[in-house]
């Protein structure tokens, strides 16, 4: 049996934040579908084995605000090694993403960095892959 874990992102402004996404982390669009008002309906991103959609946030849905270092949720993306962890910082933020955590190693033992996209989403990249044991 296969089985795969996606997420999904409602933007605000999804056309925006798509081509935000593939600047400042890499992200390739696969699809886009855009909606009747100059949004997007459904589209999909990748950057490896990493997949998922985002569409046009047209509800205004609640979105928690930042307690202490975070926002309680987001997206966690494992990269190979401490350059690569710097090299996505770096990156991310010349783009224009705002700093939660500087690239670090944690007290359990990922090297790893927190930015937040110009929406709020949160995204960290470390080198520990959850769900396989710990290699430290």
């Amino acid at each position: 049996m296969t089985i795969s874990l996606h997420a999904y992102f409602a933007y605000r402004d999804a056309v925006t934040a798509l081509r935000w996404l593939e600047r400042a982390f890499g992200f390739e669009t696969t699809m886009e579908v855009p909606d009747e008002n100059g949004g997007i309906m459904h589209a999909e991103m990748r950057y490896g084995e990493l997949a998922f959609t985002c569409f046009t946030d047209d509800r205004q849905y609640e979105r928690p605000g930042r307690k202490g270092d975070s926002v309680g949720h987001g997206m966690y993306i494992a990269l190979d090694t401490q350059d690569a962890v710097h090299a996505m910082y770096a990156r991310a933020t010349a783009a224009g993403a705002e700093s939660v955590w500087e690239p670090e190693l944690s007290e359990w033992g990922n090297y790893r960095c927190r930015v937040a996209d110009p929406e709020g989403y949160e995204w960290t990249f470390g080198t520990h892959r959850p769900g396989l044991p710990a290699t430290w």
